[in-house]
């Protein structure tokens, strides 16, 4: 059955030549491949201002981040791809992810913040595609990966998604143009999926 994909990058710097959006490319290749109808975000070329207050919070964005959540709104799957860095998502992603859930677009609680919320975003999937310099298992091993279960966990299945997958692609750096490619063909794989 066909899907409607939204692809975030999710990587600050908008060069085309990062890997992350390497990763994004293919997976839209795949995606189109198998005849699903895909959507791109990408962070980098977003005004995306860090919030703070619950003031800021609780009033609509501007029109751009307006066009994001209606791009993920019509979409069945959301595929999120990203550095790590620092061990966390990078400080850019956090702001638009903040900006995305405001004014109730994630969770709508009516108003009331003593009641439980309504989670928006059920019946839609998610793939967390995560790069990283380290090597995946000691990601997993040694953090715990502790960053991407809040994501997981905080963002994503709070405000509905499920199923919530990911996908750890570590030694980016020294893995050569040959590991580099086994990781395009993989998310491409997932694209033609719809996983």
């Amino acid at each position: 059955m066909a899907r409607s994909i939204c692809i975030i990058n999710g990587h600050p710097d908008g060069e085309p030549e990062r890997f992350v959006a390497a990763l994004c490319e293919a997976y839209a290749h795949g995606a189109v491949a198998g005849g699903h109808a895909v959507s791109r975000i990408d962070i980098a070329g977003l005004p995306i201002d860090f919030l703070s207050s619950e003031a800021e919070f609780a009033v609509a964005p501007g029109a751009e981040i307006v066009a994001a959540q209606e791009a993920i709104l019509a979409a069945d799957h959301l595929v999120l791809a990203y550095p790590l860095w620092l061990g966390t998502i990078p400080a850019r992603l956090k702001a638009f992810l903040e900006q995305i859930g405001r004014a109730g677009f994630l969770l709508d609680t009516g108003g009331d913040s003593h009641k439980w919320p309504v989670r928006r975003m059920r019946g839609k999937s998610v793939r967390i595609i995560v790069t990283m310099g380290m090597p995946g298992f000691a990601y997993r091993l040694l953090f715990g990966a502790h960053s991407l279960k809040g994501l997981e966990a905080g963002i994503f299945r709070m405000s509905g998604f499920s199923p919530v997958r990911h996908t750890i692609f570590g030694g980016v750096g020294a893995c050569g143009p040959d590991g580099r490619q086994a990781m395009l063909d993989r998310v491409e794989r997932l694209g033609r999926q719809a996983r």
